[in-house]
């Protein structure tokens, strides 16, 4: 039974990232976007990526190798569509904590490959400096559209969130279970941001409509050589 779970949370990971991927890739969409998000993204996959391979894990290695490219693609397609978060400035304020993450899995990899320390020990490392950044960095993207109340969120896909919430609660109750605390606190953290943002795109989708509605116009009337309303006409009639 557990083993099952962890199968069904390790799916629903791989699963989670393509429709954001979709949007932003194949149709271009990116408003909503957090940038510092996407960075930790890639960053993050990266560190898990080496964790799976100082441990011999093939899943590990095959789950953040697909969602690791998946990230890269949905940052890609952010950075073609706003040139801007490829300023200096703006690479400085989005991508310095990304950068730090994939300094610690560089450094990681050559600690056993240079200097000859032990695998494990040093994967033990950076998988708990990889639990509590992977926890902070769900933070961004919601505290982001908490912060402007009308930025446009056209970018970010239901989907890839309702998935998140999903995969966030099976590893909770997975850790858990095996009572691993880096686990389900790091998961459970990530959960109740998944269902900030599920909370938030589903208010602002269903306000949106009644909020960008065009006010009536009166009809135009098309009268050669002169473009006068109907009101305007009916009332001259009358008169």
């Amino acid at each position: 039974m557990i083993a099952a779970l962890g199968f069904f949370a390790a799916t629903l990971s791989i699963a989670v990232i393509w429709p954001q991927v979709w949007r932003s890739c194949r149709h271009g969409r990116t408003r909503g976007l957090s940038p510092t998000s996407a960075w930790l993204g890639v960053a993050l996959n990266l560190c898990w990526l080496t964790f799976g391979v100082l441990i011999g894990e093939p899943a590990q290695i095959v789950t953040h190798a697909v969602v690791g490219a998946g990230n890269t693609a949905v940052l890609a397609a952010l950075l073609n569509a706003r040139p801007h978060l490829r300023s200096r400035r703006m690479l400085l304020r989005t991508a310095a904590g990304a950068v730090g993450l994939g300094a610690s899995a560089a450094g990681s990899a050559l600690a056993v490959v240079v200097l000859g320390a032990d695998p494990a020990a040093v994967a033990i490392m950076l998988g708990a400096v990889s639990s509590i950044v992977g926890a902070v960095a769900a933070l961004p993207q919601p505290v982001s559209l908490l912060r402007d109340r009308s930025q446009d969120m056209s970018g970010l896909s239901p989907a890839r969130w309702r998935l998140g919430a999903g995969s966030c609660a099976s590893w909770t109750s997975y850790g858990w279970l095996i009572d691993q605390p880096a686990v389900w606190g790091s998961a459970g953290f990530g959960l109740g941001c998944a269902l900030v943002m599920c909370a938030l795109l589903r208010t602002r989708r269903t306000a949106q409509p009644a909020a960008t509605r065009a006010p009536a116009r009166p009809a135009v009337a098309a009268v050669p050589g002169c473009r006068i309303p109907v009101t305007a006409r009916a009332a001259l009639a009358a008169a």
